[in-house]
């Protein structure tokens, strides 16, 4: 692959993955696709959900509500998930089958208790920035490769966030998996990627 390419591998950790708290349905099995296609780049970034406890998007912080239900939190729609991806807990860690030597930076995200962060690049206010942005223009990337968990939320909002940003964007799709809610999710999502210009593509058309 060209310098100008770099693979985003998006929050392939224990509590998506079966088992954990926040399980995306088959997110284990996208791990071997992922080591593949480590080999076929030089820039690598990976992702991980960093939350305190205190964190906005657990639903056990909001007494009376339940887990997914939808909440306005400072003018911002939020989805109420079930405690997971907790800072320094196993569940926040990479899952151990994903081979991370050839890792160049694992950027930790959501780690505001106030504000939830979807996307590599922007938290969900859309003005906090996590700097991966500076960081793959300053390497000259010009194409993003997405993989990751789950399609329809992290994969979906950080595709967006790229291609706004400049950057001619690609989705691996048999590197993703999604959760589907609300149900359909996953067909909105793919259907919104496309229009926006973002191809979506399978590892074996690399």
């Amino acid at each position: 692959m060209k310098e100008d390419k770099a693979l985003i591998i998006i929050d392939v950790q224990n509590d998506f993955c079966p088992g954990g708290a926040l399980a995306v349905p088959g997110g284990d099995k996208i791990i071997p696709v992922i080591n593949e296609l480590t080999g076929k780049f030089k820039k690598i970034i990976a992702t991980q959900d960093w939350h305190p406890d205190s964190h906005v998007s657990f639903a056990m912080n909001h007494p009376g509500k339940n887990e997914y239900d939808v909440i306005e939190h400072k003018g911002i729609d939020q989805v109420l998930w079930p405690r997971h991806c907790v800072a320094g807990t196993e569940g926040a860690e990479i899952h151990p089958r994903l081979e991370s030597k050839s890792f160049n930076l694992i950027l930790r995200k959501g780690n505001n208790s106030e504000i939830d962060s979807y996307s590599a690049f922007r938290e969900n206010d859309k003005k906090t920035v996590t700097g991966l942005d500076g960081y793959l223009k300053n390497l000259g990337v010009k194409k993003t490769y997405f993989t990751g968990l789950a399609l329809d939320y992290c994969v979906f909002y950080s595709a967006i966030d790229s291609i706004e940003l400049s950057f001619k964007t690609f989705v691996i799709i048999d590197g993703t998996r999604g959760i589907d809610s609300p149900s359909g999710n996953i067909d909105k999502a793919v259907s919104t990627m496309k229009e926006k210009g973002i191809e979506i593509i399978n590892s074996n058309d690399l």
